[in-house]
């Protein structure tokens, strides 16, 4: 799979994640290191790539023999780091670290795991240096296993280091939280995907239309590895890769599909509207999925008419300028949005859709 091939073997590789970066290199550099980090957020954007990079550059051989003083006392490194050339870095991009112990909780959630974990924290690491520990889906352990987390995460050893990670903080015990550095991850903004994938399809050699790359870029959510497994999907595929055969292939709702409607609802053709609704469904497009798109599009509509300069500082692209006032436009999203609701219990799969047209072009 590409995200696993392509995954970020070092600092400067990881994509989107800058606040992180900053934070851990700078932990790095003066030797403050801490016993416990908790990573959160959306899946697919990178905490357990870090967490590999940082127990790696934890233990680098040329990390630590390369820092140096300037003339005014600040520390340096280099900049790529870790090294990934040293016997600790290898063993850890080969999976046969003894220094790096990974558990998913979701599976070892139980008091007889954090136990186990417990006792292999006291024994010193086989390199001598740190010994990282990544429990991912830390939220899956069970209430006791937390608290007995509790104590080792109050207490390390010296040479102990935890790095948390958890799509689901709101989970996590406040007892747990209040002996963690937090680190929250942002989702990537489509042009940081974008980016990558076109980096990956050359480097892959996958002759892809940049619409191509763009409507995966804007459908995984900010999730850079749903991006590249997508891509994976499309490597089979002979030729020149169009827009037409990613939506095809992915199940992806093509752009033009919601200005479209949007023509329709803003010029009060009823007809059209109704007719676009039975169009769609008959070519077999998920409604669900086209609804909650169309209201995303109804959202960045509705931001760019209170300010056109919203959109941009979040990293979403421009939409058309609609003639259209605030309070009808309010009411189109309120309406779809009860529609969406509806959809899964409708006998008829179009007719919520159908409903919230002729409600709102009477």
């Amino acid at each position: 799979m590409l995200y696993r091939k392509y995954r970020p073997q070092t600092f400067t590789q990881v994509v989107g994640q800058e606040h992180v970066v900053k934070t851990l290199k700078g932990a790095l550099i003066t030797g403050r290191i801490g016993h416990a980090y908790l990573f959160t957020g959306p899946r697919g954007t990178g905490k357990t790539t870090l967490a590999r990079i940082f127990a790696k550059a934890l233990n680098c051989v040329k990390f630590d023999n390369n820092k140096i003083n300037d003339n005014e006392g600040h520390l340096h490194t280099p900049k790529d780091v870790p090294c990934n050339i040293c016997d600790a870095c290898q063993a850890v991009n080969e999976g046969r670290s003894m220094d790096l112990i990974e558990i998913d909780a979701a599976s070892n959630r139980g008091i007889d795991e954090i136990r186990n974990l417990k006792e292999s924290a006291l024994v010193a690491a086989p390199s001598g240096g740190y010994k990282v520990f990544v429990i991912d889906e830390v939220h899956m352990l069970t209430k006791d296993a937390f608290n007995a987390l509790l104590k080792i995460l109050e207490e390390p050893p010296s040479h102990v280091v935890f790095v948390l990670a958890t799509t689901e903080p709101h989970k996590i015990l406040p007892t747990v939280l209040s002996r963690v550095q937090r680190f929250d991850f942002k989702r990537l903004t489509p042009s940081q995907i974008f980016t990558k994938l076109k980096e990956v399809a050359k480097a892959e050699k996958i002759n892809i239309e940049d619409d191509g790359l763009k409507a995966i870029s804007i459908a995984s959510d900010g999730a850079l590895r749903d991006a590249e497994v997508s891509l994976s999907k499309l490597r089979s595929y002979y030729g020149k890769i169009t827009l037409d055969e990613v939506n095809d292939a992915l199940g992806l709702i093509p752009f033009s599909y919601h200005p479209e409607f949007m023509g329709y609802l803003v010029s009060n053709d009823k007809s059209s509207a109704l007719n676009f609704i039975q169009k769609i469904h008959e070519s077999g497009v998920d409604l669900e999925h086209f609804t909650k798109d169309f209201i995303e599009y109804l959202r960045k509509v509705l931001m760019s008419k209170i300010n056109p300069a919203t959109l941009a500082m979040i990293g979403e692209e421009p939409v058309q300028n609609w003639q259209i006032e605030g309070a009808k436009l309010v009411k189109i999203i309120n309406l779809f949005t009860l529609a969406r609701n509806e959809l899964k219990n409708s006998p008829v799969p179009q007719l919520p859709l159908e409903l919230a047209v002729l409600e709102l072009l009477q």
